[in-house]
This record gives structure tokens, sequence and C-alpha cells, in this order.
């Protein structure tokens, strides 16, 4: 059997032919190593903030029995299908935020979500399903404004006066739906509502919940301004104050629940 020798020198003359764009233009190998570590310390960054928040958010059950009684379910928004039907994950929300009613653990429910145009509406649609599984219409408040978690959060407070509540969510999207309750100000507990499986769309979710952390944090810190409106003050108000109304003749299906 032959056994080939590389040569010293053959091998000192590959070295020289690789690290050749290095000595060539020296400032190539600094700006190679700057980058490196900007890198490796946005990683590092973005590990410490997603840690704080996970942290900070751990307080979620996802029993109805272990909920402690509270004044408010707040449910987050999430998609509307262009036939109008609600997502699983918001589907499920709103299942075990009606549960939770049902349980005596909450007296009013706040669906929050987007309804930035006519063409689409989660918060109608959520108060739609939520009246159609026996919660009383006086017990469902509406916020059009709640476009992000934050957002959400801080007009539960500012603007329905929620002091104390259960959130209804989805597992990976709960540590963050609790810490940015918290700095809104309202003592938040959580409720997993993890009732199927997500497939896909649940593993997308768990990646851009990594940086949804980030800007969470930054939202805090920077105390994002929400979108400011009348206060409607869910202790005393009937939700049907807080309703939409009725959408103009023609509105595509994800954005005319029936009312």
């Amino acid at each position: 059997m032959q056994v080939s020798v590389v040569s010293v020198p053959g091998v000192r003359g590959l070295g020289r032919k690789l690290t050749y764009p290095l000595r060539r233009w020296p400032r190539l190998s600094k700006v190679a190593a700057v980058g490196a570590a900007l890198g490796a310390v946005l990683v590092l960054l973005v590990a410490a903030v997603n840690a704080y928040v996970l942290l900070e958010g751990d307080n979620s059950t996802s029993s109805i029995v272990d909920v402690p009684r509270t004044e408010v379910a707040i449910v987050p928004g999430a998609l509307v299908q262009p036939d109008g039907k609600m997502s699983v994950m918001l589907a499920d929300r709103v299942e075990d935020a009606a549960r939770l009613w049902h349980a005596g653990k909450v007296e009013k429910i706040l669906v929050s979500g987007d309804h930035g145009s006519w063409r689409y509406d989660e918060p109608d649609t959520m108060r739609e399903a939520l009246v159609n599984r026996g919660v009383p219409p006086q017990d469902v408040f509406e916020d059009h404004a709640g476009f992000n978690t934050w957002q959400t959060m801080v007009r539960a407070r500012s603007i329905f006066g929620v002091r104390s509540a259960v959130v209804v969510t989805q597992g990976f999207h709960m540590p963050r739906a609790l810490f940015l309750a918290d700095h809104a100000g309202i003592d938040a507990t959580g409720l997993v509502s993890d009732l199927h499986p997500y497939g896909y769309q649940e593993k997308k979710s768990e990646v851009r919940e990594v940086l949804s952390r980030v800007k969470a944090v930054a939202d805090v810190t920077l105390d994002t301004p929400a979108m400011a409106g009348p206060k409607i003050p869910i202790a005393t108000s009937d939700g049907r104050e807080s309703w939409g109304p009725a959408p103009p003749a023609g509105t595509p299906a994800a954005g005319a629940p029936r009312h």
C-alpha cells in the first residue's frame, strides 16, 4: 500500500494561499475580528434579555382549577383567517377564557386585538365567539387598538382600569405577556391555552418570540406610548359600550363578524 506524504513546504504554501487576503489587506482581518466580537456580544445580549423576560414572566398554570379568582381575563389577539374563522391558537384562547368565566374565576373578559381597518377585526370576532359560548354580552369588553402585546397591557390598565387579571394565551407567548402586564401596572397570572398541537406555526412563533422578547424590554425601557382613547372602567361599565359599530356592507369576512 502506498502512503502519500505531504511535504512541509507544500503545507506552508497552502497556508500562505489561504491567508493571502488577510496579508494583502490587513484591514480586512481587523474588520473580521471586530465583526466577530460584535456578533458575540449581540448573541449574549439577546440571550440575557430572553432569560430576564422568562424569569420575570414565570407565573402561569395550564389548569383552570389552579387559577386564582380575579377581576378580568385578558385575551390577546391572534390571526383571524380570511374566511372569518379564528386561527386554532386564537380559538383556544377564547375557549379557555369562556371556561374561566363559567368556572367563576373571572367576572369580565377583555378581548384585545387588531382592528386597524374594516377589512380585519380580531376583537369583534373573539367577542362574538364568547357570547356564543354563553358569556353575557355585558361581561365582554373589546379593545380595538391592541395592535401588540405591550399596547394590549398598557390600554388594559389606562383605558379599562384593569388592576388584576389572568392572561389567556399560549405557552410560548406567556412569559412576555406577563412581563409586559407587570410593567404596565397589572397584577397578572397566566392560563396557558395549549389545547392543540400547532405544528409548524408553533415552531415559527417560538423562533419569532426570541426577538419579540427583546422588543418587549425595549418597549418597557422606552415606555413606548399606546393609542389613547376614552376611558371605559371595566369594573363599573357594560361591555357593550366598548363594542365597535357594525361594519359597512361589502366588508370581507375577516372584518365582518355578526353583531
